[in-house]
């Protein structure tokens, strides 16, 4: 990613937390445009608490976010608005709506947010459903589908609007590695074809490695940032132990000590 790339997102100083129980302290990042960036850490770092403050699901105890330049910790409601235009969220468990067919829960932001006919709209579910391979599915509710199949309906609902930026937490957790392999090809050619602006949260090595273009890793205990920058260089480079023993997955123990357990 070069240096001078329009920064799309910017987190200024961070700091959440769950009622006395702080999580994350000041937190900085920039995300540019058409980079792909992987947000990485141990269980209850703090990956998720980062991702919903993002995307504006919750209010920061204190710090800024900015999406393409609209403060949506600090602006009024009309900017706030004008910011979730701007983005796209492929949740978890693909949060679709399951007494809706699969066209309908696509169907859905592009109703709401646009005066389109419905003609306009079918033909835009159609091609929305077609370039995550899905065609032919539209009358299908969610539970007519795979576990592969509800991520992909999921990530055509989050492009619906052409988003200039797409949040994605955990989009191959569950998945077995063939199906998670094609939406880790998926991402990419989204990413290719358009320069989606993507944020990933993930535990998979191969979303680091294959997919994301740089990394930026939480930790627990320090309650914000321990690293960040290219995984590969990090993987054999990083002076931080803690950020080794992740990206080889070590454990805390030799094998030698495992074994005497």
């Amino acid at each position: 990613m070069e240096d001078n790339a329009q920064v799309m997102i910017t987190v200024d100083h961070l700091e959440a937390r769950y009622g006395d129980t702080p999580v994350l302290k000041d937190v900085s990042l920039d995300v540019h445009k058409g980079e792909i960036l992987a947000v990485i850490g141990g269980s209850g770092c703090g990956k998720t608490t980062l991702l919903r403050h993002m995307v504006g699901l919750r209010q920061p105890l204190s710090g800024r976010i900015t999406i393409d330049g609209i403060d949506i910790t600090n602006g009024d409601e009309a900017s706030f608005a004008l910011a979730l235009q701007k983005i796209g969220i492929l949740f978890q468990g693909g949060a679709l709506f399951g007494s809706m067919t699969i066209a309908e829960n696509v169907a859905l932001p592009i109703e709401t947010y646009t005066d389109l006919p419905q003609s306009a709209v079918n033909a835009l579910v159609r091609m929305k459903l077609c370039s995550v391979d899905l065609r032919g599915y539209e009358e299908h509710l969610p539970s007519e589908l795979s576990g592969g199949m509800i991520k992909r309906a999921a990530l055509a609902r989050a492009l619906a609007l052409n988003p200039q930026i797409l949040f994605l937490d955990e989009p191959t957790a569950g998945l077995d590695p063939v199906i998670s392999a094609e939406i880790e090809e998926l991402i990419l050619r989204i990413n290719h074809s358009i320069g989606t602006t993507m944020v990933i949260i993930t535990h998979s090595l191969n979303i680091i490695f294959n997919v994301a273009h740089r990394v930026v890793m939480l930790d627990k205990s320090a309650r914000g940032v321990v690293a960040q920058g290219d995984p590969n260089e990090m993987k054999v480079s990083s002076p931080d132990p803690l950020v080794r023993q992740f990206f080889n997955r070590q454990t805390s123990l030799s094998k030698r000590q495992l074994w005497r357990l």
